[in-house]
């Protein structure tokens, strides 16, 4: 049952959600059963998603039939093709590791008003994990309040990502990328549903998360979690107008300012001068000296173009989304960072 709560629109989007998630349940009892087919190489759509997909339509459009739909499988074929409202939905999120029985997918749905996402559940039906989040009302799982990670040195954080698959991708980049953060966090996770990995960020369960190539059923409702849990989201080089651009960084505001001058860089929409600047930048810092030493003070609009400052200066003067707050840092810093 959802929460009496919440928004109307969000638990028509729940009842989907768990309608969509009923239909996964089902079938990983039998994964080997599954009709499989594959859209490119290593990207794969089964049955399952193409049910779920229909389920979640049928639910928003029984009690929104004049809103329109986009769907990673079937597009803008369902629903109103003019309105103001759109459901962005993305039925199985992780696909690769449901067929293979590995436990961590999710069913991901948003409702964008006028471009703008208002409402976003993502659902875990393996954990019956329910997260939610309505624009000004703060994120929620299982109808407790989240807040990212109060973590503020780079080299205690957790980073989760998502490794390029298809032909075409950039491996090279993201092996030059893992090479400049592996040295300077706990540790690089892979866990394979971008939506859960936004969730987990906006919960604390881990720090940061970055990965380019995403679709935007891939993060809609993710970004809004994040940013009602406090985090930060945009692209590489900090920029808010993310969500079709397939470069997404998400975080915690400290953490945040801390990636931005490392991944701008590599970020596609980044001038040479930016990433002369990031790299320059980068370079000066010795990650196995001081780490948690170095921060980069981070806004939505400019984060790449901030100058480190120590960690123990004095809180900088508020900036338009800032929000950055001076807070202790959680847990020791010893331990091996390579552990699985």
């Amino acid at each position: 049952m959802s929460s009496p709560n919440l928004h109307p629109m969000l638990n028509v989007a729940v009842k989907a959600a768990r309608a969509a998630g009923a239909i996964i349940n089902r079938a990983a009892l039998d994964v080997e059963a599954v009709r499989i087919s594959q859209k490119q190489v290593n990207d794969f759509v089964t049955e399952v998603d193409h049910a779920s997909e229909r389920a979640i339509i049928e639910t928003l459009l029984g009690a929104y039939p004049g809103h329109g739909i986009l769907a990673e499988e079937s597009g803008t074929e369902h629903g109103a093709k003019d309105s103001d409202y759109v459901w962005i939905i993305d039925p199985l999120d992780g696909t690769t590791n449901f067929i293979h029985g590995f436990p961590v997918y999710c069913v991901s749905i948003a409702l964008a008003v006028k471009g703008k996402v208002e409402q976003a559940v993502i659902y875990d039906p393996s954990r019956n994990d329910l997260f939610t989040a309505t624009r000004g009302r703060g994120a929620f799982v299982n109808d407790r309040r989240l807040r990212v990670s109060k973590r503020i040195r780079l080299n205690e954080c957790l980073i989760s990502t998502g490794f390029p698959f298809r032909t075409g991708d950039n491996f090279k980049q993201y092996l030059a990328i893992m090479a400049d953060l592996m040295p300077r966090a706990a540790g690089l996770r892979r866990p394979g549903s971008a939506a859960l990995d936004l969730a987990y960020v906006a919960a604390g369960f881990t720090d940061a998360f970055f990965e380019t190539g995403l679709n935007i059923w891939d993060i809609a409702a993710g970004s809004l979690l994040v940013t009602e849990a406090g985090g930060l989201i945009g692209n590489f080089t900090g920029e808010p107008d993310f969500l079709e651009q397939r470069e997404c960084l998400a975080g915690a505001p400290r953490i945040y300012g801390q990636l931005v001058p490392i991944l701008a860089k590599y970020s596609k929409f980044a001038s040479v001068d930016d990433k002369l600047r990031a790299s320059e930048r980068v370079r000066a810092v010795d990650p196995s000296a001081h780490p948690g030493d170095v921060y980069a003070r981070s806004t939505v609009a400019g984060a790449a173009s901030e100058a480190e400052a120590p960690a123990d200066a004095a809180a900088p003067a508020p900036r338009k989304l800032t929000r950055l707050r001076r807070e202790a840092p959680v847990g020791p810093a010893e331990g091996d960072s390579s552990a699985e």
